[in-house]
């Protein structure tokens, strides 16, 4: 891959959301969040000011910012633009791997125009069609063009060659490593790593010493080497569906209705979108009123509800009598490899 580009659409369910109501423009926006359990999808940059961002309590938001507008999710409409912005991308190019509805990476090695003149024509290409600004980030391979769409966000882009990469990787901050999160950070920084040139100091043998495998990813991630492709076509591992409640859930019968509820949108989905595919195992999860959580998990070929009546009278019993604040109910799914082997016999 000598080109890869990477779409990442600025605050976009919120972006939508002002669109459609441009009285909203200028305003601390959030999306989601509104009940008291709720937690933000997204927020503008209005209200990334005050310290809103996606993943927090609607509730911790709203004492950060007190005028912040919080809007339900529609997620029917965001699918929708996702559709529109992902049929622009397929003039450009086939390979082309969704990481959600509001960014992608397309493999553009084919053309002769430089990256940055692709991307640049993408972004305007969306803008004119939907009113929607996206940032982007040009680079030899996914984790650098990742990196440089966060560069010059909102509405920006910014190119990384081959040349400049060693120099770029001098200077970065090893939190922007794909798969360093919090933890890793701490152990880098106990050891005096805090840039990826830091990092490039410690040689193989003592990288995999101190991390295994992964160590041995982080010496060439460092480096500014990702050999991962674009792949146009990610297979489903698993369906699931799950509800925080406003209130604690004290019976286990109480959440026997919700439990139908989301087999049956798991039901829908699997004869809308994987007629084709094989369940493997069906899966309950509870977290309970003090944050701990437990799944209980049983293979099966159909979506029962037997089963998961009896995976959920498990999963309950963990909990020792501790009330329950999240239900979820899930499916995963034959890997499709191993569905055309089991065809054969």
């Amino acid at each position: 891959m000598e080109k890869c580009i990477h779409i990442d659409m600025d605050c976009f369910y919120a972006a939508i959301e002002e669109r459609e109501d441009p009285s909203l423009r200028g305003k601390p926006v959030a999306v989601g969040g509104g009940s008291p359990r709720g937690v933000i999808c997204t927020a503008n940059y209005e209200a990334r000011k005050f310290g809103c961002r996606s993943a927090m309590p609607g509730f911790k938001a709203l004492k950060l910012c007190p005028q912040l507008v919080i809007l339900p999710v529609r997620f029917e409409l965001y699918q929708s633009e996702s559709a529109r912005i992902r049929a622009i991308f397929g003039r450009f190019t086939e390979l082309i791997e969704p990481l959600s509805l509001d960014e992608a990476y397309l493999d553009v090695s084919h053309w002769k125009s430089r990256g940055s003149a692709i991307a640049k024509e993408i972004r305007a290409q969306i803008f004119e069609e939907t009113g929607l600004t996206a940032s982007a980030g040009i680079a030899p391979n996914k984790m650098l063009a990742k990196i440089a769409s966060d560069w010059n966000k909102p509405n920006g882009q910014y190119e990384i060659q081959v040349n400049q990469i060693d120099e770029f990787m001098q200077s970065l901050p090893v939190a922007k490593l794909w798969g360093v999160g919090k933890r890793m950070q701490e152990k880098l920084h106990a050891l005096g790593v805090e840039s990826c040139g830091d990092l490039q100091g410690l040689d193989k043998i003592e990288m995999s010493r101190r991390f295994g495998r992964w160590g041995l990813e982080l010496y060439d991630l460092c480096r500014g080497r990702d050999e991962r492709e674009v792949k146009p076509r990610r297979t489903r591992k698993s369906i699931s569906k799950e509800h925080t409640f406003p209130e604690d859930v004290n019976r286990v019968d109480d959440l026997l209705p919700w439990m139908k509820q989301m087999m049956e949108e798991i039901r829908q989905s699997l004869q809308r979108r994987y007629r084709n595919r094989k369940i493997r195992a069906l899966v309950v999860k509870l977290k309970f009123s003090d944050f701990s959580r437990t799944t209980a998990e049983r293979a099966n070929p159909d979506l029962d509800e037997g089963v998961l009546t009896a995976l959920l009278a498990d999963a309950w019993a963990r909990g020792k009598g501790k009330s329950v604040r999240l239900f979820g109910v899930g499916v995963r799914l034959v890997d499709e490899k191993e569905d055309s082997q089991l065809e054969m016999f």
